[in-house]
């Protein structure tokens, strides 16, 4: 298996463009102001030690050079074991409404900074078990799938935003479908979706979506985030407004909650400032069967930096040697111009 050990040198990759296009525009600049001296067919005669094709070539070895130096940042590992484990543990999917409801502030500093901090902390508390993540809005997407990498899992959910989501609403039913057939193969007995919203259902049959999910044998626990005297959304400083120009407010609506986690046999628990109410969730899920989870992984990664570090040092020699400019003594040297001179004097 094929990973960069330091992936994040890779976003270095979006100089070489830039590169490119201010190499370019200095070209053409150049070109121009030797245009006002002389007419291009003439510049070649006033300036015979200039090479632009030469220019161009140390140019496209730099280039590549650097190419290969930030791969070696990224440093390329190559693994070389495959090993099975074994865990005792569930699957969890975590189901998050993202919304531009989950921007109200009834919770701080809002529904949806509060979700991320709590599935932080979630993170901290699993140990056997893998855990997944989907947003969902008007639409519903797999952000993360089931994994046993916590660290990931808490890098992803820092980035959640209403942005993730081009189409507004709140398609509860679509998230509990989307997360159902998310699991792995043979976790069955052994999964659970944890549904966070404020519970504002605009798009579809939620509890239809939750008793479907029951048959599956998978239990579904929810959240509610807000509070029922609910609060504004703000956007970018500005409130919400409907068509007649009133502020919305968004309310928590704990009835399809409460139906969605009856149907499948779970539970709901609303949040509040104090507590998003995970760690009660956390108790219940440790009651649900634990099964044999097997995982493949690889181990034993070799470093491969070496390799395209060794190829960038080799590019900028060679662009080292090559001179902007034609060598005089190896026009002098022109032995294919000399050997045609002495020819025209035979003749």
């Amino acid at each position: 298996m094929f990973r960069f050990g330091s992936p994040e040198y890779l976003y270095l990759l979006v100089l070489l463009p830039l590169m490119v296009a201010l190499f370019i525009y200095a070209i053409r600049a150049r070109q121009r102001a030797l245009e006002r001296f002389a007419d291009r067919a003439v510049l070649p005669k006033l300036m015979p030690e200039a090479s632009p094709a030469r220019l161009k070539l140390r140019f496209v070895l730099l280039s590549l050079a650097m190419l290969f130096m930030i791969l070696a940042l990224a440093r390329p590992q190559f693994g070389s074991k495959l090993r099975e484990i074994k865990r005792q543990g569930i699957e969890i999917m975590l189901a998050v409404d993202v919304s531009n409801s989950m921007l109200a502030e009834d919770f701080e500093p809002s529904r949806l900074e509060r979700t991320k901090y709590a599935i932080d902390r979630l993170t901290e508390k699993l140990n056997e078990d893998r855990i997944g993540l989907i947003v969902f809005a008007g639409d519903a997407y797999v952000q993360l799938p089931i994994t046993s990498d916590y660290v990931t899992a808490r890098n992803f959910a820092q980035e959640i935003s209403p942005s993730m989501v081009s189409r507004q609403g709140t398609a509860l039913g679509a998230a509990i479908d989307l997360a159902a057939s998310s699991f792995s193969a043979g976790s069955e007995g052994s999964r659970v979706i944890i549904l966070i919203s404020d519970g504002e259902n605009h798009e579809d049959d939620a509890v239809a979506a939750a008793k479907a999910a029951a048959e599956r044998g998978i239990k579904i626990y929810t959240i509610g985030i807000g509070t029922p005297e609910g609060a504004p959304i703000r956007i970018g400083g500005d409130f919400i407004k409907d068509a007649d120009g009133k502020m919305v407010v968004s309310k928590l609506d704990e009835s399809t909650l409460e139906q969605i986690a009856m149907a499948t046999g779970g539970g709901y628990i609303r949040a509040t400032n104090r507590s998003l109410g995970l760690d009660e969730i956390v108790k219940q899920i440790n009651e649900v069967e634990h099964k044999d989870l097997t995982e493949s992984i690889f181990e034993d990664f070799s470093e491969q930096y070496h390799y395209p570090l060794s190829i960038a040092l080799v590019l900028l020699l060679v662009e080292l040697l090559i001179p902007n400019r034609r060598s005089r003594l190896l026009q002098r040297l022109n032995i294919f111009r000399k050997k045609r001179v002495e020819e025209d004097n035979l003749d």
